[in-house]
């Protein structure tokens, strides 16, 4: 594997000598813009894959997306081979139905130290609820950020990832009640524990994942890409683009329904995706916002 061709996929051209927070802030957004969060691999009947070489392949070679197992597998061999001090997180991911944070370990995330300062880096929970910087691991303080305002918080050990939100226009109003509207302003992302983990305590949920009838990823089929100014949203047939702030504490987010035959033509210009396999886009029941 080589880091020249992961910086040439994300289009970095910076300093890869300097392992301060402003590199480590330039890769992570580097990295949202270029690889998309997707799981199109499930709805294109090919396997979500957590070895290193085959994400390797299927990301920079093929210029390809994935889900959180993967891109944060990439970015913590991108980060760890620059001599960033870089170590694996499991997250367990709130459901806001249930009112309750997953059973199962079903988030990797990462942690990065400069300087002796802590942060958290993750490139792998895509749509609105995607960091565009790192976070310090600082408890109780708010870190805003041009999507949202950003807060962790910890008790007994156990570290929370929210959100405070804007509201929201939809100028279509054929959307208003669209399931793929987050409604809440105060939004829980995850939580998790600054114990170290490894690839390997993934691989049971990995496949999980990508096989159960009552995961998200078998029920949506999804891919989003963030932008310079807010985020481009594939679920089914459904292409959602969200403008940041596009006046005051407001979000603009704009839906266009697609015929099957937009959806090569839409992921090879908005996500800069070319299939190998036909997909099959899906909108199932699992809740799932943009």
């Amino acid at each position: 594997m080589d880091i020249e061709a992961y910086f040439e996929r994300i289009g970095y051209k910076n300093s890869r000598k300097k392992l301060d927070l402003e590199t480590l802030t330039e890769i992570l957004q580097h990295q949202i813009r270029a690889i998309p969060f997707e799981n199109l691999n499930i709805h294109c009947g090919e396997p979500m894959e957590l070895g290193l070489q085959a994400i390797f392949d299927q990301i920079v070679r093929r210029n390809r997306g994935g889900w959180c197992l993967q891109v944060n597998h990439l970015l913590y061999w991108a980060l760890s081979t620059m001599g960033f001090e870089t170590t694996v997180l499991g997250g367990y991911v709130y459901n806001t139905p249930a009112k309750k944070y997953s059973s199962g370990m079903i988030h990797l995330l990462l942690q990065v130290t400069i300087d002796g300062r802590k942060y958290i880096a993750d490139a792998g929970f895509g749509r609105s609820y995607q960091m565009w910087e790192p976070l310090e691991l600082i408890s109780g303080q708010d870190q805003p950020q041009v999507p949202c305002v950003f807060r962790l918080t910890e008790e007994d050990g156990i570290w929370h990832l929210d959100q405070i939100r804007r509201e929201q226009y939809v100028p279509n109003e054929d959307f208003l009640n669209s399931d793929l509207l987050e409604k809440n302003t105060y939004r829980k992302i995850y939580s998790f524990t600054l114990e170290p983990r490894t690839i390997e305590d993934f691989e049971s949920m990995n496949i999980y994942l990508q096989e159960s009838p009552s995961s998200v990823f078998t029920s949506k089929s999804f891919c989003s890409l963030q932008t310079p100014e807010g985020v481009h949203c594939l679920v089914g047939f459904t292409l959602t683009y969200r403008r940041f702030n596009y006046k005051d504490n407001v979000d603009l987010v704009e839906f266009k329904t697609l015929d099957e035959e937009e959806i090569e033509e839409v992921l090879k210009n908005i996500f800069h995706i070319s299939l190998e396999r036909k997909l099959v886009p899906k909108h199932g029941d699992r809740f799932f916002t943009i």
